[in-house]
């Protein structure tokens, strides 16, 4: 099977498995894991931030971080297609007792104009806005990513209106290879920042988020009631550093399969393709026009041992990484264009 449903089907390399089994441990929920205590520093480091928290998914980094910033009423800010409202179960609800106000972006992106709409007046009787959520890169919207330059001015109207930002930043190494822009760059746009070490970047589990040192010692505590507390969780860690030290460059590989994959599934019939927004690893294939449904298009392809998923409700999504090479995505694209032709009868 050549798999393309998410950069999450990695598994660890040799050199990575024998990273995690010579790792130091201790435990973690004392704060004596010397591994986990080591990645934590590196990615504050890397972000610029004064402190980092590793917890055992991108969803629980999210959660905590809307959780810290937010009191129960407040409203958050997020786009439309954004994972914190889409794919994370409803958990701004469920655990914060928050509402998210969504708002159209422009590939995924938001701007000051679309935030300003969406700002509550000061009215006792509607929810306070609290912070604003931006997704980069904006995965359901084909890997997009933002300029600094917007990261900037967003931030610094949230700055003026009393809100806070988070940065749900799960590839934000990839929108730093694709971009040129440092990962601390991008984080100094945010009041809090969660990254992903198992998308992309090829380790079996974690996220870390990072921000205040004040902030993370909150967001701790909450780790804790949300069952993210982990032990000897330096195997792990040790996994995420491997990852950090020898996977991100090479982001740039998984970026030229995702083009090459968009520009050969474009011309397909029943298939369209809005090539400016593959600008990382993700591809968005609408199939609206296609004369079967997009779960006839994912049977008839797993059949042929090529495995895409639903990227949107509408659509179907390619994610290349560093388990499928340039030669799998070529016969992926090959096995595509068959399927699809004989599907559409041409």
């Amino acid at each position: 099977m050549i798999d393309l449903r998410s950069d999450t089907v990695t598994r660890p390399s040799p050199a990575m498995r024998e990273a995690m089994a010579m790792a130091d441990v201790g435990d973690d929920v004392f704060g004596e894991d010397p591994t986990v205590n080591r990645l934590q520093e590196q990615v504050a480091q890397l972000l610029g931030k004064e402190a980092a928290l590793y917890v055992p998914s991108g969803t629980m980094g999210n959660q905590l971080c809307i959780k810290v910033h937010t009191h129960p009423g407040d409203e958050v800010i997020a786009e439309r297609g954004s994972h914190v409202f889409n794919y994370e179960t409803a958990g701004g609800a469920f655990l914060s007792s928050i509402q998210i106000h969504t708002v159209d972006g422009e590939r995924g992106r938001l701007d000051i104009e679309g935030i300003t709409r969406a700002i509550r007046p000061s009215f006792y009787y509607m929810p306070r806005t609290r912070l604003v959520c931006l997704e980069n890169t904006h995965n359901r919207a084909g890997g997009t990513t933002y300029s600094l330059e917007r990261m900037k001015e967003v931030f610094a109207f949230s700055r003026e209106k009393g809100l806070k930002l988070h940065l749900d930043g799960a590839r934000l190494w990839n929108a730093c290879v694709a971009r040129g822009v440092s990962p601390a760059a991008f984080a100094a746009c945010a009041d809090s920042v969660s990254v992903c070490l198992s998308k992309g970047l090829g380790a079996p589990v974690g996220s870390v988020i990072a921000g205040a040192r004040s902030f993370i010692d909150e967001a701790r505590h909450y780790r804790k009631i949300f069952g993210g507390g982990m032990r000897q969780a330096g195997i792990l860690a040790a996994a995420g550093l491997y990852a950090l030290d020898h996977n991100v460059e090479r982001l740039r590989e998984d970026h030229e399969k995702a083009a090459f994959l968009a520009r050969e599934l474009a011309t397909l019939p029943g298939m369209s393709i809005d090539l400016e927004t593959v600008e990382t690893n993700i591809v968005i294939i609408d199939v609206e026009r296609a004369s079967v449904s997009p779960a006839e298009i994912l049977s008839r392809l797993r059949e042929r041992g090529i495995l895409l998923s639903l990227g949107n409700y509408l659509g179907l999504r390619a994610v290349t990484h560093l388990d499928v090479s340039m030669k799998d995505v070529q016969q992926a694209a090959s096995v595509v264009r068959d399927v699809m032709l004989n599907l559409q009868g041409a």
